[in-house]
């Protein structure tokens, strides 16, 4: 065989050529370097100015290019995730890709009843629980707004409960520094202090600035004390085509590229090579229904251009599925599936909003089982196939002979396990086979499916005396935090 001869088969996408990066990259520059960005945050404009930037008024900021391409090269190319244990996770680099939950969805889909009612604190648990127990999703989060506790402590309360009920990596929202801090010393309990906690990181903190090209006050806040403590965060912006960025698809890349390049160089500033993952979502307004258009081709192609951008910058990637869908259904399928295979072509590292319903509004515990086959499907097609000598297979295409058959060959039996990829949940029965079985669609496979999980996983435990300074500190956040106003 050709001793040049390239082995791997495998899928690949791209959506940019190098010259539309650098033109894209070169009109954000010009927007960071002459329109410039706000931030409402006295500290943070004065880390700008002593860095070289130009501040006009109070709180614009207009951002060198060279200053942004210091912290395009300062940042990290790969972060290394751990599990709540300390063993290696994810790692975010390249086109290494990994799948989890999002956060903030503030209603849920009842698994028993089908009744569209406020997410509750059960339900977070339920979907960590749920999440662990899946082996294609990678790392899990809240994914919904606890209605019924306290809400100035509600993120602490999610966070407990996702630390209590899987071992996997955490991606996790605080509504500001206060509470933040409370979160980051319970990781810091869990793992046994601040110093391990620096070195073997198991929680990604997720914020953003807000569109057009401000960063809040709270949002720096946020962003500093990650950087100063080595915790990984996810700064990026989230913007609507006609509505916060121009409503042509150029014209909201090359302004979300400018706001997430303008946070970047305000972490890079604060602690140079800190931790961040960085990005961008971009959806249209659908300007008949006034909503986002989450599961939009729209969305799918400049997550796929962002996608290009970023892995040229050399820097950890987020990334977004998701459905409009209202209930569990062919379009909450569809589009997730659409979603997924078109984030992991992108090669995104971190692809957040798994099970995601109701354009990022609606949760279902049944959509994240659904989400696992799906990504398990994914992830089996991006990894293709090999054209190696045992597996071109000729010696065995010749034995056969014409007319002869396979499934008795010791190369069957050798390959098939690892060749071909077997579905736990779709239907691959004769029909007469379905029938005897129930006949159920695969929406009542998923939701069986589901409620046998959460009866019967049991996720491993913390420590007795672990768990006694998480509810320590929960005690503590429901104590100080009872007055405190959140300012964005």
């Amino acid at each position: 065989m050709n001793s040049g001869f390239k082995n791997q088969c495998m899928p690949s996408y791209r959506l940019l050529t190098e010259e539309q990066i650098q033109e894209i990259h070169r009109a954000s520059l010009e927007i960071l370097e002459t329109g410039g960005v706000r931030v409402l945050n006295a500290e943070g404009v004065e880390l700008l100015r002593a860095a070289g930037c130009r501040v006009k008024g109070q709180d614009l900021v207009l951002i060198p290019n060279w200053l942004v391409e210091e912290a395009i090269r300062s940042a990290p190319s790969r972060i290394t995730m751990y599990s709540r244990e300390g063993a290696e996770a994810m790692r975010l680099e390249g086109r290494n890709i990994h799948f989890g939950l999002g956060t903030d969805l503030i209603k849920t889909c009842d698994l028993k009843t089908g009744e569209v009612r406020p997410t509750r604190l059960q339900d977070v648990i339920n979907a960590a629980r749920v999440a662990d127990h899946a082996s294609d999703i990678d790392f899990i989060a809240s994914y919904g707004l606890a209605n019924d506790v306290a809400t100035n402590t509600m993120y602490v309360e999610c966070a407990r409960a996702l630390m209590e009920n899987s071992t996997k990596p955490i991606f996790f929202t605080a509504g500001g520094l206060e509470d933040l801090q409370i979160v980051a010393a319970m990781a810091a309990a869990v793992v046994g202090g601040e110093e391990r906690l620096r070195e073997r990181p198991f929680l990604i903190h997720y914020s953003e600035p807000t569109a057009p090209r401000t960063h809040s006050y709270n949002a720096v806040r946020k962003l500093f004390f990650c950087a100063d403590r080595g915790i990984p965060i996810c700064y990026t912006p989230g913007d609507i085509m006609g509505g916060s960025t121009p409503t042509t698809l150029a014209g909201g890349i090359v302004q979300a590229t400018a706001e997430a390049l303008s946070g970047l160089v305000l972490h890079q500033l604060r602690a140079k090579g800190a931790p961040i993952i960085t990005g961008f979502v971009l959806a249209p307004l659908d300007m008949r229904k006034g909503t986002m258009g989450y599961g939009a081709p729209e969305t799918r192609l400049t997550n796929s251009a962002f996608a290009d951008i970023f892995h040229y910058y050399g820097l950890p990637i987020w990334s977004t599925v998701g459905s409009d869908a209202q209930c569990l259904d062919a379009q909450a399928a569809m589009e997730h599936s659409m979603a997924t295979l078109l984030a992991a072509l992108d090669g995104a590292n971190l692809i957040h909003d798994v099970g995601y319903l109701g354009g990022g509004l609606l949760s279902h515990p049944a959509a994240l089982v659904m989400c696992n086959e799906i990504i398990a499907f994914v992830k089996r097609f991006v990894r293709g196939f090999d054209l190696t000598p045992e597996k071109m297979a000729l010696d065995v295409i010749r034995q056969v002979g014409s007319g002869g058959q396979y499934m008795t060959q010791a190369h069957t039996r050798d390959h098939f396990r690892e060749e071909i990829w077997s579905p736990q949940l779709l239907n691959r029965d004769a029909p007469e086979a379905w029938a005897k079985k129930g006949g159920l669609s695969f929406e009542d496979v998923l939701v069986r499916r589901t409620l046998e999980i959460l009866e019967t996983h049991q996720p491993r435990p913390l420590a007795d005396d672990v768990r006694q300074r998480l509810d320590d500190l929960v005690a503590r956040a429901r104590e100080e935090l009872a007055g405190i106003q959140f300012v964005s």
